[in-house]
């Protein structure tokens, strides 16, 4: 059951060509979370952002959204 600590808060929602962003906050672990999903290609991807990069992720996603995959992958490779 989410409680109010644990539901995420939306902070900021934008939409733009077909592609709506949010940017949300939780209270329980104070994380950031923005979530993308393009109406046009039904596609959703969600990326956990730093507290001092939450705006830019929010007007960038698609920045912080390979930066983040490319350190999955080295993680990935580290692990190996």
């Amino acid at each position: 059951m989410a409680t109010a600590d644990t539901k995420p808060r939306e902070l900021a929602h934008r939409i733009s060509n077909g592609v709506e962003v949010s940017l949300f906050w939780t209270k329980v672990g104070n994380t950031l979370t923005v979530e993308v999903f393009d109406t046009t290609n039904d596609e959703f991807f969600s990326i956990d952002v730093p507290g001092d990069r939450a705006l830019d992720a929010f007007h960038h996603p698609y920045a912080y959204l390979a930066s983040s995959q490319a350190g999955r992958e080295l993680d990935e490779l580290l692990a190996a």
